[in-house]
């Protein structure tokens, strides 16, 4: 995904959180976002990695992740993850991993009236959010509110306000196995979401043989 948005031009690579947590090589994952990204955020999996986050709020098979994750971390990677923060703000666009509504309490935004609910809690133009793993928009403008459940390319209009669901690089649910991340392109005023086909069977090889649970390798092939 950094190939092909460099390749794309992208200058600024923004970060929505949850950089551990499933995968098998959380080290050397975090160490590039850390070096490569002007802005990042803590989400769920980051949080319980480190502590943060009380994993009985986990499924089984993410308390598992985040307690293998929590092994290999070391000290200046646990420290560089406890003080990212819920919420940024960069260049006119809230950043949070979860919400911008209660932050903390990582709700997800998937129905129309879960996005909606949460405008009055930003003063930003955008707010671009992950967490749920499936690339979306929430629009406030003056004719009144609408939500696209699924995402390709959006127009950001005059007067008007967005709640961008993201997608996910690492593991996305919306059927789609390939990796999904937004262009937010601040000269055409837009932004796109980029599927990009990676190589899932060395992930899922590695993810098994690190004795992660193997659910967290199946869903890989299928984008669920």
């Amino acid at each position: 995904m950094l190939s092909h948005l460099e390749a794309c031009g992208v200058d600024g690579l923004l970060c929505l959180g949850d950089t551990v947590g499933y995968g098998a090589d959380p080290g050397p994952c975090l160490d590039r976002v850390g070096r490569e990204a002007v802005a990042v955020v803590q989400g769920n999996h980051d949080a319980g990695a480190v502590g943060l986050l009380d994993l009985d709020w986990f499924n089984r098979d993410a308390r598992r992740a985040a307690l293998w994750t929590a092994e290999r971390l070391d000290e200046g990677q646990r420290k560089y993850l406890s003080g990212l923060p819920l919420i940024a703000e960069i260049n006119g666009a809230t950043l949070a991993h979860a919400s911008p509504r209660a932050p903390e309490e990582w709700d997800y935004l998937i129905s129309a009236r879960d996005g909606l609910e949460a405008f009055p809690f930003f003063t930003t133009r955008l707010c671009f959010v992950g967490h749920s793993h499936r690339p979306g928009v929430w629009i406030e403008g003056p004719a009144g509110f609408g939500f696209e459940p699924t995402l390709s390319r959006r127009e950001l209009l005059p007067r008007h306000r967005y709640i961008v669901n993201v997608g996910s690089v690492g593991q996305p649910r919306d059927r789609d196995p390939r990796a999904a991340c937004a262009i937010w392109d601040t000269d055409a005023e837009t932004v796109a979401i980029h599927r990009v086909p990676y190589d899932a069977r060395t992930a899922q090889l590695k993810i098994r043989e690190a004795g992660l649970p193997s659910f967290l390798a199946d869903r890989l092939a299928h984008g669920v």
